[in-house]
């Protein structure tokens, strides 16, 4: 027996495999994990080796590798060196998660609507760093978080979702940025698993639905782009 999805066609007992690239603490790599339901996470690659993701993946029992900048003698040897870990590693999904490494061009046509990354912000709004200090200051009155298909520019590729959260009187920078993260960790599993599924696909550029996804979105609370 099969299932079909848009990456391919898996036998019952093969898991759809996800690669996922951190730098830090890990805290959307930890939420994957844990609300996985279609899917498996095959490797962990940080470009950081003091990351504290890679202490709780030790811990978790999942595979890790560390490609660091300092080891290769130029960035574009270093990018080579992220891609070709990746690509070893033979993902069904790649998934960014606080990977703080601009990638080169090559590596969205490798992983082309299969690509995909969470930004703390409503993209386009506040690309870049230090969006919830950002949001406070320009005045916004809604914040959140983006998941979306990666392409050559920084932050620019291909909404699939948002999760949405009010700025409220006498917010900081750090309680903004905690309320962004509890929806972080429920947006991006749930956009993991309807890739997997085959219910959101990238198809000429466009982010596509099935019935399926557009029903949890709203049920969840979670913008798509319809």
């Amino acid at each position: 027996m099969f299932f079909v999805a848009f990456l391919g066609i898996y036998p019952v007992n093969r898991t759809p495999t996800l690669t996922v690239l951190i730098s830090g603490r890990g805290s959307n790599l930890i939420a994957l994990h844990e609300r996985a339901s279609n899917y498996r996470i095959g490797l962990v690659i940080s470009s950081n080796s003091a990351a504290q993701g890679l202490v709780w993946a030790a811990q978790a029992g999942v595979p890790s590798q560390v490609v660091e900048r300092g080891t290769f003698p130029s960035l574009a040897a270093f990018k080579a060196g992220v891609l070709d870990a990746v690509l070893r590693s033979q993902p069904d999904v790649v998934a960014l998660a606080g990977f703080m490494v601009v990638l080169q061009p090559e590596f969205s046509e490798a992983f082309g609507g299969r690509l995909i990354n969470i930004h703390p912000s409503l993209l386009p709004r506040l690309p870049g760093l230090d969006t919830h200090q950002r949001a406070i200051a320009s005045g916004e009155t809604e914040h959140g978080c983006t998941v979306h298909f990666v392409d050559s520019g920084v932050d620019t590729g291909p909404r699939i979702a948002q999760g949405v959260v009010p700025v409220l009187p006498g917010d900081d920078a750090a309680a903004l940025a905690a309320r962004t993260l509890a929806v972080e960790h429920s947006l991006y599993p749930w956009v993991t698993a309807s890739l997997v599924r085959g219910g959101v696909q990238l198809a000429e550029g466009r982010v596509r639905y099935d019935a399926q996804a557009v029903r949890e979105a709203h049920e969840r609370g979670f913008r798509i782009f319809v």
